[in-house]
């Protein structure tokens, strides 16, 4: 496992990729998208990883979600998905809102890939960056995650749990700066940003236990899960992401989010961007989500 130090110059790297070189990923700067893509794709390359582009069409134009795939162990039994998608929304480079979450993806497979050979985990993960997610796809059928989750059910993919990275690079130590929809604001969550959540609809529930007792292995980050009914409808806010394409599917998946805009004052912002980030703190959650996997 690398450095923390050494994981949050990566991170760095990654996002002055994303946000800086390339800027603005929406379906209406199509090239930045295909530059998006061409850089994951020769990032796994350049690891040795195998790459498989799955193409579909919104409109007139092609996009594609980039799959790689970490068998960790001599005899996997278990496939877990850890997606993110790579788009923005129009007007902002999208630091937070989610290149921090293709980073992290990115560096969690380097460290991954490192552990082949030492692991004794029994687990096949399969990271998924998705082609589309902001408006105005945003639920349509041309949402990245929908296209990937519709295939693995059409496909009977046997997918023990499907991990959404979204917003994972913002935090706050101020007394009131972390806000909840209703009615969790009148129950003990803290009043601080400085945790990651974890948000599992109740199908979910066990996958987002499994989560939160390998993160609470790593106390450098701490951890608090939300276990939403009835598919998240009756929270709609924990539904805004890829997850929630999952769940649809009948698929075990859960969120792991900084809470998005019930924290980030920059969400969906032209003011999205990294210098806003903490990358100590995302470095951190690779280490659980590494934790996670070796576990």
């Amino acid at each position: 496992m690398s450095d923390i130090s050494e994981t949050a110059e990566r991170l760095q790297q990654h996002m002055k990729m994303l946000t800086v070189t390339i800027g603005e990923r929406s379906v209406y700067r199509p090239e930045n998208l295909l530059k998006t893509r061409a850089y994951i794709e020769s990032f796994y390359r350049d690891l040795g990883l195998p790459v498989e582009s799955q193409i579909y069409r919104y409109k007139d134009l092609e996009v594609a979600n980039v799959i790689t795939r970490i068998d960790l162990g001599e005899n996997p039994s278990r496939l877990f998905v850890l997606g993110a998608h790579y788009d923005s929304v129009a007007g902002t480079v999208g630091a937070d809102d989610n290149a921090a979450a293709i980073a992290v993806q990115l560096e969690t497979a380097r460290q991954l890939k490192d552990m082949t050979g030492a692991s004794k985990s029994n687990v096949s993960v399969k990271i998924v960056s998705f082609a589309l997610e902001e408006p105005p796809t945003y639920a349509t059928r041309h949402m990245g995650s929908k296209v990937y989750a519709r295939q693995a059910r059409r496909d009977g993919a046997k997918i023990e749990g499907m991990i959404c990275l979204e917003m994972v690079g913002y935090f706050c130590d101020e007394p009131g700066c972390q806000s909840y929809p209703f009615p969790l604001m009148f129950m003990n969550y803290p009043k601080e940003g400085n945790f990651i959540g974890i948000v599992g609809n109740s199908s979910s529930r066990g996958l987002t236990r499994s989560l939160e007792h390998a993160f609470q292995k790593n106390p450098s980050l701490p951890v608090v899960t939300l276990t939403a009914p009835l598919n998240g409808w009756v929270l709609p806010s924990v539904r805004l992401s890829d997850h929630s394409s999952f769940w649809d599917e009948n698929y075990r998946a859960v969120m792991v989010t900084d809470s998005a805009f019930y924290r980030n004052p920059h969400y969906h912002l032209s003011s999205d961007t990294m210098d806003k980030l903490d990358f100590r703190r995302m470095a951190e959650l690779v280490k659980s989500l590494l934790i996670f996997f070796g576990s």
